[in-house]
């Protein structure tokens, strides 16, 4: 389509590779419609109740920073373009682009199936991170509250949590927060990206603004609550001269910790990336893309562990140092609790009190 589809990162379908050699998929009004350059489909976001047997996952990525990752939502309607867990779409029979952030798997039964892991006899109570692959606050949780649900069972557990979010929809749930935080079993992760809405709209149209991201990061930190910004992903040319200010701002209200990624383009994501840039951006999208490339020995992504996620080469080490140097000026000193497990385990076995 010619034109920028409004309140959509992806501007295009992406096709599902497990599809290609096997399905055809044909639909002669849509096919017409395409040829025409008219949108075929709806602009509605469809919400598809699954039954998962399993909801809490273990992570096998050495350089990802968490063991065991729940999701009670599959694809995101937040719709940054960027983002990396599109790909994982595929394997629920859809594409990466558009059907992302418009098919939204929703996982009703998770409270249930999160306190049935957690009572297993061989659990150890590892942190589990909400919100590994998408965004456990995406808009439909305001009404289906299936993250708020589980944040009750992690309570009564006493068992450590952490929370990655953009949305300040996560203040809803500040009663639950504060009595976790007394016991050191919560962290919140906010992802901030830019301090400017224009770019912000461009990059992660459904997300909460950067005005109330920022009153999320003081509000949490205001109760108590450890609080980390995640400036992810930096993209060279487009936000990584805001490095140094974010940081300052977010140590301002608060904030204990920063982390940083380099925007890497993994499976359809390259071919997303690029036709949004060119879409958006278009004076821009060659330097963008360029540079990118740059921090990945040439090529828009980079699977090497412990490689992929900060880059190589000499922007992505400019990135880094720019990174390391705001820490210094502005949180030296300052970084993320360790969260307390044994709260969990004394309450599993009340013999552990004991030792």
């Amino acid at each position: 389509m010619s034109q920028p589809i409004k309140g959509r990162g992806a501007q295009r379908k992406a096709h599902n590779r497990f599809f290609e050699l096997k399905h055809e998929i044909r639909d002669e009004f849509l096919n017409y419609c395409q040829k025409e350059d008219e949108l075929a489909s709806s602009n509605n976001t469809n919400y598809i109740e699954v039954f998962p047997k399993s909801f809490v996952n273990k992570i096998n990525s050495p350089d990802v920073g968490m063991g065991y990752s729940a999701n009670p939502y599959q694809g995101c309607e937040h719709g940054c373009v960027y983002c990396y867990a599109r790909n994982s779409h595929e394997y629920w029979g859809y594409g990466a682009g558009i059907d992302f952030e418009q098919n939204i798997m929703v996982k009703k039964n998770a409270p249930e199936l999160l306190e049935e892991f957690i009572r297993k006899k061989s659990w150890d109570g590892n942190t589990i991170v909400f919100s590994g692959n998408t965004d456990a606050y995406q808009p439909i949780e305001r009404k289906l509250q299936i993250t708020r649900e589980c944040l009750k069972v992690l309570l009564k557990w006493k068992h450590p949590v952490g929370i990655i979010t953009k949305n300040s929809l996560v203040l809803r749930d500040l009663d639950l927060l504060k009595e976790m935080a007394a016991i050191n079993t919560v962290a919140v992760y906010i992802s901030i990206t830019s301090l400017s809405e224009d770019t912000r709209r461009l990059l992660e149209p459904r997300t909460t603004s950067v005005k109330q991201r920022l009153k999320t990061v003081e509000a949490l930190s205001n109760h108590g609550i450890p609080v980390n910004v995640m400036i992810a992903p930096i993209i060279p040319s487009l936000n990584s001269h805001e490095i140094i200010p974010i940081v300052k701002k977010v140590a301002e209200l608060g904030a204990r910790s920063v982390a940083h990624t380099v925007v890497r383009l993994n499976g359809q994501i390259a071919l997303l990336f690029e036709d949004w840039l060119k879409k958006t951006i278009p004076n821009k999208a060659d330097r963008i893309l360029n540079q990118i490339a740059e921090c990945h020995g040439g090529n828009l992504n980079d699977s090497k562990w412990g490689r992929r996620m900060r880059g190589d080469g000499v922007i992505a080490k400019q990135i880094g140092d720019t990174v390391a140097l705001a820490k210094k000026k502005f949180l030296q000193g300052s970084g993320m609790p360790k969260l307390d497990r044994n709260h969990y385990l004394q309450l599993k076995d009340p013999q552990m009190k004991l030792f």
